[in-house]
């Protein structure tokens, strides 16, 4: 299945059981609630998945469940985030052995390559497959910047073709627009610069508070690429308490308790990581509560903009 690197692409949460299994029914619930919304696309195995504490038989796992799921309704990404060249190979390999359609590639982890080795690694990954790459640019979180002149070097492989923007910097997406048009596209990776990131031209929304609320999420992409902006300020600005929840060590803990008050999901996590406790949980659980109550009634969004994201 073709990646179009449009729309809004949840970067789901893994789910799982009180006895640390994966959690493959309530995780079927959440992926059908994200296709029903008219998401464009399903990414495995990034921050949000806790891809961290992931077996590779459970991100096979992943994968061909999630490609069963989604019966060619929509691309199935998965996160690369490996600490060698050839450990990030091998992945790649196993993604599309398993049916992934596109991948979300990481720098090297835990060594702060330079921007040569960085170059490097992408291409070398890139040169080992035939699918479509989105370069994750996140360093604030990870330490290395991709900068407009490494993009430069590395689009000379034809299917590197997005990025993740998440350097928090809007202007980014202005400068890659300038230099690159539509060669590379760009995905928000930043949930509380969402409406301000499509405003300024970005294609997509890489998104966390979405598994919680795919139908809000979806809603405000639709709204502003339809030009009605007003309607999707109005959503963006209901939920911006809750976005501001996937800006947090504890983004996972936090996302996880909001999917159990909108029912496509548990609060169950892998150690280290361990569900909020005391007064964190309390003030986490009274955001949500509030915003729950507050919910607003969404325009219809689905046919306001006629070309399809999703292409098989």
């Amino acid at each position: 299945m073709q990646v179009q690197w449009k729309g809004v692409m949840p970067a789901v949460t893994t789910k799982f059981t009180e006895a640390d299994t994966l959690d493959l029914k309530m995780f079927e619930v959440n992926i059908n609630a994200q296709v029903q919304a008219g998401v464009s696309g399903i990414i495995l195995g990034g921050t949000l998945g806790e891809a961290s504490t992931l077996s590779d038989d459970e991100k096979r796992i992943l994968i061909e469940t999630t490609v069963n799921i989604v019966d060619g309704k929509i691309p199935v990404i998965i996160n690369i985030a490996e600490q060698s060249t050839k450990g990030a190979v091998r992945a790649v390999y196993n993604a599309a052995k398993y049916g992934a359609s596109g991948l979300m590639m990481l720098p090297p982890m835990r060594y702060k390559a330079t921007d040569f080795e960085t170059v490097t690694y992408f291409k070398a990954i890139a040169q080992s497959t035939e699918l479509p790459i989105m370069i994750y640019n996140n360093p604030v979180d990870y330490g290395i910047e991709v900068t407009l002149d490494m993009f430069e070097e590395m689009l000379q492989c034809n299917n590197i073709q997005a990025v993740k923007e998440s350097t928090r910097d809007i202007s980014n997406i202005t400068r890659i627009k300038n230099r690159f048009g539509d060669r590379l596209k760009v995905l928000t990776g930043v949930d509380t610069l969402g409406l301000e990131s499509l405003l300024m031209g970005a294609d997509g929304w890489v998104a966390g508070l979405v598994c919680a609320f795919p139908q809000e999420t979806v809603a405000i992409f639709e709204l502003v690429k339809a030009g009605k902006i007003a309607e999707a300020l109005e959503i963006y600005r209901w939920f911006l308490p809750l976005l501001e929840l996937d800006i947090s060590p504890q983004l996972v803990q936090n996302i996880k308790l909001a999917e159990v008050a909108t029912g496509i999901g548990t609060e169950n996590v892998r150690a280290p990581r361990l569900p909020l406790r005391g007064e964190e949980r309390r003030r986490v659980l009274q955001i949500i509560g509030k915003r729950m109550n507050a919910r607003p009634d969404l325009p219809v969004y689905k046919d306001l903009n006629k070309k399809s994201y999703h292409s098989a």
